[in-house]
């Protein structure tokens, strides 16, 4: 009779987990994804071997389509802007007076740390979430969807008391911490101002040229001669061509060749082998316009910058220096992973 008892205790103990846990990844679904807007604030920390990448985050969100993300480098103070509107996604850098257009379902292609309603989706979409209690704070573990990093697998998610999220970590295949947020304040149903979402709130009074809309202008090429815009500022030269610490098996580099542009230079390195690569470093160029330049691809966080990525080509700007790689016979992964090595230092080649 003692024995029945027990097991029935277990089994009542048994139930009410599970239905607690149910309960608890209900209410967290329900309070980030109906939710009508929020505004938060907190710290997202990058690594990348050795090194860690910290950035301040505010994050503005207004049911259902509008994004205004603010990412500022504390390294460097540099500040990135994704914005979401009707006329687009946007990946702004002030201090370049530009930005990437794109046409795309950013953010709901991808999982995105510092984004409640994405969490919440992450949650939502794992069948298979693992939920416990720690001392005062719940946990939630999630499988991540990364596409251009299928390296990040899963996720921890740290709950308060009152299911307000504190903290998202972000791991690789080998159970190492790649992403983490710190969650300092959460406003929901803010109001926002008028034009909050709007370009002109990034840009200030900065005047857009639409002349620059070329199609084209997201490639690195020499025949780009409308520098009317360009800002005679500019870095003028490369003084330590930066290469990759990682390659291919079989890759190596087999040309090199660098050629002046109307402001500033252009270093092209021609990489052979099964995973052959076109990798140009150039000078950055700074717009006295605010220009729009149209992409397909989509917006990408690398490690210290965001960039834009396509199927073939990863593209981004990185202290004073503009980066594209195109490739191919190249996954996105391996794209990622030579230009994660690409450092702040002169490699050997």
């Amino acid at each position: 009779m003692k024995k029945i008892f027990i097991i029935m205790l277990m089994g009542c103990l048994f139930i009410t987990g599970c239905s607690s846990s149910k309960n608890i990844k209900k209410t967290v679904i329900n309070k980030y994804s109906d939710s009508n807007g929020y505004k938060l604030k907190g710290n997202l920390s990058i690594t990348n071997n050795d090194d860690i990448y910290n950035y301040d985050v505010e994050v503005g969100y207004k049911k259902d389509k509008y994004y205004k993300v603010i990412l500022t480098n504390l390294a460097n103070n540099h500040v990135q802007v994704i914005l979401k509107n009707d006329e687009g996604v946007y990946v702004v850098t002030p201090s370049l007076n530009k930005s990437f257009k794109f046409q795309s379902d950013w953010p709901y292609n991808n999982s995105q740390v510092y984004l409640l309603n994405a969490i919440s989706n992450d949650i939502k979409n794992d069948e298979k979430t693992k939920f416990k209690k720690e001392n005062n704070k719940y946990i939630i573990s999630t499988k991540v969807n990364y596409s251009n990093n299928s390296n990040l697998v899963k996720q921890k998610l740290e709950f308060g008391k009152k299911l307000n999220i504190k903290k998202a970590t972000v791991y690789d295949n080998d159970g190492i911490a790649v992403i983490t947020m710190i969650f300092d304040s959460i406003k929901f149903n803010p109001k926002f101002g008028k034009n909050y979402f709007s370009l002109d709130s990034v840009i200030g009074n900065n005047t857009i040229s639409n002349n620059s809309e070329n199609e084209n202008t997201n490639k690195k090429s020499n025949t780009n001669n409308d520098n009317s815009s360009k800002n005679t500022g500019n870095v003028s030269s490369i003084d330590d061509v930066i290469y990759p610490l990682f390659l291919p098996s079989g890759t190596k580099l087999v040309n090199e060749e660098k050629v002046n542009k109307d402001i500033g230079e252009r270093v092209i390195m021609t990489y052979d082998g099964e995973k052959s690569f076109l990798l140009v470093e150039e000078t950055s160029d700074v717009f006295d316009e605010f220009t729009i330049i149209p992409s397909s691809g989509e917006p990408f966080q690398l490690i210290d910058t965001l960039g834009v990525m396509t199927d073939n080509s990863l593209s981004w700007e990185s202290n004073n220096k503009e980066y594209y790689l195109v490739s191919d016979v190249m996954s996105k992964d391996e794209m990622v992973e030579v230009a994660r090595s690409i450092g702040n230092v002169s490699s050997l080649k």
